[in-house]
C-alpha cells in the first residue's frame, strides 16, 4: 500500500493510494485507464456496483487504521455525506459502517447535516468556485462530539474542498478537539 499524506486544515489525513495511475485518450474518445489496486477495488464498488469489493477495501482500511497510534483515541467515524443523495447504494456509508465494526468505533452518518443541496463537484475545476459552492452547505446535528477526536471518512480525495469545509464545520460548530481524515484513494494532480 502506497499511503499518501493529505494536507489540509485537519490534524492529519491519509489516502490509502492513488485512484488512477494513468489515463490515456483513445481515438474513439474513450480512455484507457490504469488504476492502482485499491483504485480498481473502489472503481468496481462505486461505479460498477460490485458490493463484493466492500470487504477487500475494508480489509485495507482496517490494516491501515490498526497501524495508526491515534486509532484508540478516536471517538467516532463520520462519513462525508454523498453529493448524490438519490443513489440507493452509498459506498461511503457502507465502507464507514463496516470499518467501524472492524475497529470497534461507532459511525455517525447523520452527524453532518446538509443545509443546502450542492452540485457534484467532480466537473468543477476552479478551487474558488468549489469553495463557494460548499460555503454554508453543512452544519452539525448537535455538539455531542465537543472535545472529541473524530475520523472524517470519504472514498475519494480530489481537491479536498469538501473535506476542508467539513473540517471547518466540525471545529467551529461541532467543537471537536481534532479531525483526522481518511480516504480510500486520491486522484492524480492534473499537469
Amino acid at each position: 500500500m502506497n499511503t499518501i499524506k493529505l494536507e489540509g486544515n485537519w490534524k492529519i489525513g491519509w489516502a490509502l493510494g492513488l485512484h488512477t495511475i494513468s489515463s490515456v485518450p483513445l481515438p474513439d474518445g474513450s480512455f484507457h485507464t490504469e488504476r492502482s489496486p485499491i483504485g480498481e477495488k473502489l472503481y468496481q464498488l462505486k461505479y460498477c456496483f460490485d458490493k463484493n469489493q466492500t470487504n477487500a477495501i475494508v480489509d485495507d482500511l482496517k490494516d491501515f487504521m490498526d497501524s495508526r497510534l491515534v486509532t484508540p483515541y478516536l471517538s467516532t467515524i463520520i462519513p462525508v455525506p454523498p453529493s448524490d443523495e438519490t443513489r440507493e447504494f452509498q459506498p461511503v456509508y457502507e465502507l464507514a459502517r463496516e470499518l467501524g465494526k472492524r475497529i470497534d468505533l461507532p459511525v455517525i452518518d447523520s452527524y453532518i447535516v446538509k443545509l443546502k443541496s450542492t452540485e457534484q463537484l467532480k466537473s468543477v475545476d476552479d478551487p474558488e468556485e468549489r469553495k463557494n459552492i460548499l460555503k454554508g452547505a453543512f452544519g452539525v446535528k448537535d455538539q455531542s462530539l465537543q472535545g472529541k477526536k473524530v475520523l472524517l471518512f470519504d472514498d475519494l480525495f480530489r481537491s479536498g474542498s469538501t473535506l476542508r469545509e467539513l473540517t471547518n464545520v466540525l471545529y467551529k460548530k461541532g467543537l471537536v478537539q481534532n479531525v483526522y481524515v481518511l480516504t480510500v484513494t486520491k486522484t492524480r494532480v492534473k499537469k
